[in-house]
């Protein structure tokens, strides 16, 4: 524990170092962007060492996790000993089976319903330590790892085949009136639309030598696990964030609504009023969500670490506990690869209600193996495969972007 408070101890003041700098420059009478080119690359540098103590922190709380769920695993087992039961073909058993060969196909799928938030690593009382480490839990952990927008929270849905299934879209809202005493009260109705959640299939091919299939001290279920976890999720995230919504998912950008646009040649990059202004731009049920936040780019973040507000502030604040994501106004901070960098037009910045952004996930994880694709090298083949479809269930103003100016 002494190591991990030196490491936020650490972190803490590589940020105290990196206001300081900008301070330094706002001072001279420019704005936090003028730095020269000596601050500039002592500015990067500090960013740089920010994130690989925060990737050094997840690490150390990932490895604390493990921990558990193996003397949780070791608990079950000496449990299952003590009671005499057989061991028949389940769980690890049977999906080793599948990784060397004496089986040739294995579907993984959740056990019982699953809450996908609970799966992210994020702090151990949001869920994490409630959640039973198996091959599927592991697999899915990957691929929310691997896309900002699954690790941000949407709402997943999840049934056990893939045929069609419909959910209403709110394009409009309801509104009241005055009404006077013995008046008619008028209606309103909200306006819905339709869409329809399909299917579509994202797959990804792994190849493993028999050496690593044949050693058993190798841990070849997290192997795999991380393998097509992240593989799948970096397909489907990049779908779920600029989907066009035709044969393929409706995106989180692409459904999204204008909130603020940026000064006409600005170059893109948000202000700190531009980033104020998008925050307000959402109504406040959906602003005072527990499930509101951030979305952008890695790059865009970075710059948006040098706003501060009218009073000296600094928007961006840095999480001082291991597993629990930065804050923007007071709002997690999320990074997705796959949301525009900044630019002129570009939709850089999303903010909202995430949970309005519906998941749909068909069945579980398939896995096939083929011992004859590449015979030559002697290599297993594994594919895994993954069905699934998205799209912004209130498009009413529930999630805006920031787009920079024109030219």
């Amino acid at each position: 524990m002494s190591y991990i408070k030196t490491l936020m101890e650490r972190r803490q003041n590589v940020w105290e170092q990196t206001k300081q700098l900008l301070d330094t420059a706002e001072a001279r009478g420019g704005d936090q962007a003028s730095l020269t080119a000596e601050e500039e690359a002592t500015y990067q540098r500090l960013n740089t060492e920010l994130d690989a103590i925060d990737a050094r922190a997840k690490e150390l709380h990932e490895a604390e996790q493990r921990t558990k769920d193996a003397d949780e695993a070791f608990r079950a087992l000496l449990d299952r000993s003590a009671e005499q039961k057989p061991s028949g073909p389940e769980g690890n058993t049977a999906l080793r089976s599948f990784l060397t060969g004496e089986t040739r196909s294995y579907e993984i799928r959740p056990e019982g319903r699953v809450d996908f938030r609970t799966l992210t690593k994020g702090s151990a009382t949001a869920g994490g330590n409630t959640v039973q480490t198996t091959f599927y839990n592991r697999l899915m952990e990957y691929l929310i790892e691997s896309s900002g927008l699954m690790s941000a929270g949407p709402t997943v849905l999840t049934t056990t085949s893939g045929e069609p299934i419909e959910i209403p879209i709110v394009t409009g809202l309801s509104s009241g009136a005055l009404v006077p005493e013995g008046g008619q009260i008028p209606t309103s109705e909200p306006a819905f639309g339709k869409r329809t959640l399909g299917a579509y299939k994202y797959g990804a091919t792994m190849k493993v030598s028999t050496e690593l299939l044949t050693d058993t001290a190798v841990d070849l279920e997290g192997f795999l696990a991380r393998q097509a976890g992240r593989a799948l999720g970096n397909t489907f995230g990049a779908a779920a964030i600029t989907g066009t919504g035709t044969n393929q998912p409706a995106g989180l950008v692409t459904s999204a609504t204008a909130g603020v646009t940026g000064a006409t040649g600005a170059v893109g990059v948000p202000t700190a009023d531009n980033l104020i202004d998008l925050f307000y731009s959402v109504i406040a049920p959906y602003r005072n969500s527990s499930n509101a936040a951030w979305l952008a780019k890695d790059s865009t973040m970075a710059a948006i670490r040098k706003l501060k507000d009218d009073n000296g502030q600094y928007l961006w604040q840095p999480s001082l506990v291991a597993g629990t994501p930065e804050t923007l106004l007071g709002k997690p901070v999320y990074t997705d690869p796959n949301i525009a960098g900044t630019g002129l037009g570009a939709k850089s910045v999303l903010f909202g209600d995430i949970s309005t952004y519906y998941v749909r996930m068909a069945g579980g994880v398939r896995f096939e193996r083929s011992d004859d694709f590449d015979f030559d090298h002697d290599l297993v083949t594994f594919r895994a495969l993954l069905r699934a479809d998205g799209v912004l269930a209130d498009q009413t103003g529930a999630v805006k972007y920031f787009a920079g100016g024109a030219s």
